[in-house]
Parts: structure tokens; C-alpha cells; sequence
């Protein structure tokens, strides 16, 4: 009942439609096919559609497979309810009119993180908001360290240090994911931000600074070179099998950590060019919106879910179960001293950067030029000033 009252007051605004008929389910997509993610998100979209009163039809696809349905559905008309998107995902879908935006329905969005507010946010309407939120940051192997007499690293002359004295016989020092994908950019992000960097001119001098520290420490022996192919989740099982000392990933792996009761574990914010810097990280997470349908009642159910889902005490619950960030800062703090092995990213959460903030649209061009530039670099076959150069010509072209 309280769940009831609380969309109630959420959401009672009128849908673009023009029926008023009763609605007895609503659809659902996203790409939460892996378990027990899809099974935990069904459990919470059924309980919200009941407290909406209406069945919840739940489809889940892989993520790649996502955007381009998504597309076709529009054009065809099709589209789902209620639809999940990658955050930086929603500029292009909003673009076509396959959105509406949320204020239609008073659905409030007060308190919610700015960077995440801004995540949702096309032309200046909100079309999509996240129950929660990731980022980025440096893991490292406790014991590791404390054997070798290292620091954590904060600035990356600590990091080059630290990762060619924990570098020896079967391990490296440090890890990430530099393969020819987006998940590379996104790693990639911390490093360009926090030396100035800007995705809206990828081959400045700071940009090449940021893209020289990864090459280097390829080059010095302290990373592997096999980065060029590791997915994050490959860098997680270099550093869960004692193959490197560091890392740099997210929040969600560990629950995989901590299966494992010999491996003693720590968590850093990812280390800036200078000290005292404050580190800038790429926003991660899934915004909910709901889809330009013919049906005006349907849109106002699956408004009611929507807000549901992003009620502070659900969005604890997610929270929870998917090791991510609450999005609203009040209750990412009572999440942190809950967990205080998120405490790091929930206060680096609050000061996230949006992947799509400065391009909109364009952003997928950019981060293809960063993944592109980084294979390059660290493979040896340009410079960081040559490949950046020619990620800029990537971003810019038609």
C-alpha cells in the first residue's frame, strides 16, 4: 500500500495518448540476460507493475542486439512500454522522437545526482532516469602491496612506480581493458579527464600525455601487453588469479571478489596526473524511459513502473543486489556506510562525468577514435601524438 501511495504521488501527470482504457500488462525490454541480474530485475519490474496493477512482460536482450531493435521498433512502431537504455545510448534513441519526456507524467526528479539527472537529459527535458549508477576505480591485491612495501598509488608517477615494483615472474603490476571496443574509451576516460583532456579534440597535448602513461607502461614491462585483447571482465580474471597486482573496473565485480576468502582486496580512486586532483569519471549505468506508443494509458502504467524503480527504497534494493551507486546522494550515503566497500564509488558517483555531455550524439564517434587511437599506441605501430591525431579524423568524419 505505501508503495502504491508513494507512485501515486510520483506520478499522476497525463500520457501523450489518446485512450483511456483499462490496462492489464505492460511491456518490458532491456539487456539484463545474464543471471542472477535478469531474475533480480523481473522480481523488481513484477513488483512494480503490481503496484502499478498490471502484469509485467519482461524481454531481455544481449546488449549489442539493444539500440539496433530499438531503431526498428520505432520506425515500425513497436516499441516497448518501457524500455531501458544504456545512459549514453539515450541521446541517439531521444533524437528520433521515440521518447517522451517524463515531466508528462509528474514524475519528480528531485534529488537525484546531477551528472545522473544530466544522463537522462536530451535538449533539456529528462527522458530517462537510473535507479543507480557506476563508475570506475583502481583495485589492488592488499598482500601484494604490503610484501613489496607499496603505497597505494594517487598520481600516475606513484602508479608507474608502484606497478614496476610490484611487477615479477608470472604477475604484472597493473591491468586494464585496452581492447578495440568501447569498454577500452570508457577505461580510458578517467585518465584523459583528469589531465584536461576533452573528447571534442582528442590529439591535444593532454591527451597524448594520458594515452603515453598506458604506453609506457606496456612498454616497461609493468602491464601486459595482451591488454590490447583483455575485456574487463579478462582484467578481473588476471587479477582474481594473481596475474596482476592492480586494476582498473568497476563495482559490479566484487561479488566474483570476494568468493574468494584468500584474496585480501582494496579499492582507490583511479589515480590523477597530479597530486591533489581531484580524479574525473566516465558515468556508468541504465536510464528507464518510456517509449512514443499509441497507447496514452500504457505510457501512464509504465510511468507508474518507472517511477516505482527509482524510488529510494527500491533503489537501494538495486543497489544492493548489483554492487552499483543509488542515484539520489542521500541514499548513496546511507548505501556506503552500509558497504563500505562502495564508499569510493559512490563519492566518485557524485562528481561522474556523462559520456555524451559534450557530444550528444557524436559520442560514439569519439570513443571509436579513443579505442582505436589506444590499439595503436600500445601495439606499437604509432605514437600517441600519430594516433590521436588520427582518432580526431575518426570523431570528425561524416
Amino acid at each position: 500500500m505505501a508503495l502504491a501511495l508513494a507512485i501515486t504521488g510520483c506520478v499522476n501527470g497525463t500520457g501523450g495518448g489518446s485512450d483511456t482504457g483499462k490496462v492489464d500488462s505492460i511491456t518490458v525490454l532491456d539487456y539484463y540476460t545474464d543471471e542472477p541480474e535478469h531474475t533480480q530485475w523481473s522480481e523488481m519490474l513484477t513488483t512494480c507493475g503490481k503496484a502499478a496493477g498490471v502484469r509485467v512482460e519482461h524481454t531481455s536482450v544481449p546488449p549489442a542486439s539493444l539500440v539496433p531493435r530499438v531503431l526498428r521498433q520505432a520506425s515500425s512502431r513497436t516499441l516497448p512500454d518501457l524500455l531501458m537504455l544504456d545512459n549514453a545510448d539515450l541521446q541517439q534513441v531521444a533524437q528520433t522522437g521515440a521518447l517522451t519526456p517524463l515531466d508528462r507524467y509528474g514524475i519528480d526528479t528531485r534529488g537525484f545526482a546531477a551528472g545522473i539527472l544530466s544522463a537522462g537529459t536530451y535538449q533539456g527535458k529528462v527522458y530517462g532516469l537510473a535507479p543507480y549508477a557506476s563508475t570506475v576505480a583502481l583495485f589492488y591485491n592488499k598482500d601484494m602491496l604490503a610484501e613489496a612495501g607499496v603505497a597505494v598509488p594517487r598520481t600516475w608517477g606513484e602508479l608507474k612506480d608502484a606497478a614496476a615494483e610490484l611487477t615479477g615472474p608470472g604477475r604484472y603490476g597493473m591491468a586494464v581493458d585496452a581492447s578495440a571496443t568501447f569498454e577500452s574509451s570508457w577505461q580510458f576516460l578517467p585518465f584523459l579527464w583528469s589531465n584536461g583532456g576533452d573528447e571534442k579534440q582528442l590529439d591535444t597535448p593532454q591527451a597524448v600525455q594520458a594515452l603515453q602513461l598506458w604506453v609506457d607502461l606496456v612498454k616497461s614491462g609493468s602491464m601486459s601487453k595482451s591488454v590490447l585483447n583483455w575485456t574487463q571482465a579478462d582484467v578481473h580474471d588476471q587479477f582474481a588469479a594473481r596475474r596482476t597486482a592492480m586494476m582498473i573496473n568497476g563495482p559490479w565485480r566484487i561479488p566474483a571478489l570476494n568468493e574468494d576468502e584468500n584474496l585480501r582486496w582494496g579499492v582507490a580512486t583511479v589515480p590523477v596526473p597530479r597530486a591533489g586532483q581531484t580524479p574525473v569519471t566516465p558515468l556508468g549505468g541504465e536510464v528507464w524511459t518510456v517509449p512514443q506508443t499509441a497507447s496514452g494509458a500504457r505510457q501512464e502504467k509504465a510511468a507508474q513502473v518507472l517511477a516505482c524503480l527509482n524510488d529510494s527504497s527500491n533503489m537501494l534494493t538495486l543497489a544492493e543486489q548489483h554492487f552499483t551507486v543509488p542515484s539520489r546522494p542521500a541514499v548513496a550515503a546511507r548505501y556506503a556506510e552500509r558497504n563500505p566497500s562502495m564508499t569510493v564509488f559512490a563519492e566518485s558517483v557524485e562528481t561522474t562525468r556523462v559520456r555524451t555531455g559534450e557530444l550528444g550524439v557524436r559520442w560514439p564517434k569519439a570513443a571509436t577514435g579513443l579505442y582505436t587511437a589506444i590499439q595503436s599506441a600500445v601495439a606499437g605501430e604509432q605514437t600517441p601524438k600519430e594516433a590521436l591525431r588520427d582518432a580526431q579524423q575518426i570523431a570528425t568524419s561524416d
